[in-house]
């Protein structure tokens, strides 16, 4: 087991932790996280992208002119592709870009960004973190003491009102909880915060062995 020292909010040391393997110590499946973080980037396309196609432009029911005798390329209809103010060939139209992908497949991509993090030192244990009111400039103080990267997620074992409040307004930092960090989040942020409970709740919701880690080769 990988072992990672707890810091206090004012960044002292408060003793270490122990990161269970099956979650914070797999191998890195890179296929994998590739395919959820496409499937996650998918899913936030609205998808309401539209353009006209020849059928729908106005106009187009005259010849624009005679068939013969001009020297010019023929043509039916001043709205085809080929004319300024045309439809467009192929046009796009509103749609549903999202798709699932297997949960064991989600699961461990999950694992493998969290072993990431833990390989490249880039998660922060923190025995507690509470405010007693929203401030942002206390959070600043905060990521200041324990060392935090300008881009940090921030994971909760459950919702804290004043600490979604007091990172809210700081730039590149976000908060998350438990059950709804994605692993897109994960790796567009270099450092990693969670608190001792929020660890605790990520290797019970994490920790279970799928045989789909032994047998794929994705």
């Amino acid at each position: 087991m990988a072992k990672v020292q707890v810091l206090t909010m004012s960044g002292e040391a408060a003793g270490e932790i122990e990161l269970k393997d099956e979650v914070f110590g797999v191998e890195i499946n890179q296929n994998a996280v590739h395919a959820v973080i496409k499937n996650y980037l998918a899913n936030q396309r609205q998808g309401t992208q539209s353009a006209k196609t020849r059928a729908e432009v106005r106009g187009g029911g005259k010849k624009p002119f005679r068939q013969k005798g001009t020297g010019r390329a023929r043509q039916g209809s001043r709205v085809s592709p080929n004319h300024v103010g045309g439809g467009i060939v192929f046009a796009p139209k509103p749609r549903d870009y999202r798709y699932t992908l297997p949960k064991k497949l989600r699961r461990l991509a999950m694992r493998s960004a969290l072993s990431s993090k833990v390989a490249e030192k880039e998660i922060i244990v923190l025995d507690s973190l509470h405010f007693e009111a929203p401030k942002t400039k206390d959070m600043i103080r905060v990521l200041e003491s324990i060392g935090a990267a300008k881009k940090s997620l921030i994971v909760l074992p459950e919702k804290d009102e004043n600490v979604v409040r007091s990172a809210h307004n700081i730039p590149g930092v976000r908060t998350a909880l438990v059950t709804t960090m994605n692993v897109y989040e994960i790796l567009n942020h270099t450092s990693f915060i969670v608190t001792k409970e929020a660890v605790a709740g990520i290797e019970t919701l994490f920790s279970k062995k799928d045989r789909f880690e032994e047998v794929s080769s994705v």
